[in-house]
């Protein structure tokens, strides 16, 4: 089943990616497209597994890719923006479970399906300052290819994806961070933490 027309504004973010369901071999040395392989690959089995898996097999297996593909607490940060510097260690560490639970839920219920799509990576990895772009290319039976690239960036010796942009312009982190200043403004971290927890429970 594509959903990919869902997401079309971007509001769910990282869903978007919804049409992969095989990922291309290794074309490149280069380190920073590991994370999105490893991406790729998670995507993959989830999606096989399908309907047999459900919504909690789904998130259950797909939970230490997202662990190891992206730097959540970073990109929880970014997303929330200034506020971050205010609130304290205990709203900080719920935000980013908040966060984590959020991605992996939104896996968990759009890769639920496999009908012939497959996914390529662009061997070519464009520099952004220290960070990394990598390009992808999604396509569909009967459907339009659409590009998502993902910014990683290092951390120790590993490279981690901390952005996702749809059509390689619209940022994951903007959307995020455009949906949460309203709920921060009014009711603090206390109140975009249950923000987010309703939106990683939504079917």
């Amino acid at each position: 089943m594509t959903r990919l027309s869902r997401f079309a504004p971007f509001a769910a973010a990282i869903a978007p990616l919804v049409m992969i369901a095989s990922a291309a071999p290794a074309q490149s040395a280069d380190p920073a497209r590991a994370p999105v392989q490893a991406l790729d690959d998670g995507l993959i089995a989830i999606m096989k597994g399908g309907k047999k898996l459900g919504v909690a097999g789904r998130a259950t297996q797909i939970a230490p890719v997202v662990d190891r593909a992206f730097d959540i607490p970073y990109m929880t940060r970014l997303a929330v923006g200034q506020p971050w510097v205010q609130a304290t260690p205990a709203e900080r560490t719920a935000l980013i479970a908040a966060f984590r639970k959020l991605t992996i839920n939104e896996y968990a219920r759009n890769f639920d399906d496999f009908s012939g799509q497959s996914f390529a990576i662009d061997p070519k990895v464009d520099a952004r300052g220290g960070d990394r772009l990598v390009k992808t290319t999604l396509s569909a039976p009967r459907e339009a290819p659409v590009s998502i690239a993902y910014r990683v960036h290092q951390v120790g010796s590993d490279w981690k994806i901390t952005d996702v942009f749809f059509k390689n312009a619209i940022s994951q982190l903007t959307t995020r961070r455009a949906d949460f200043g309203s709920i921060l403004a009014k009711g603090g971290p206390s109140a975009l933490i249950g923000h987010i927890n309703t939106l990683a429970e939504k079917r």
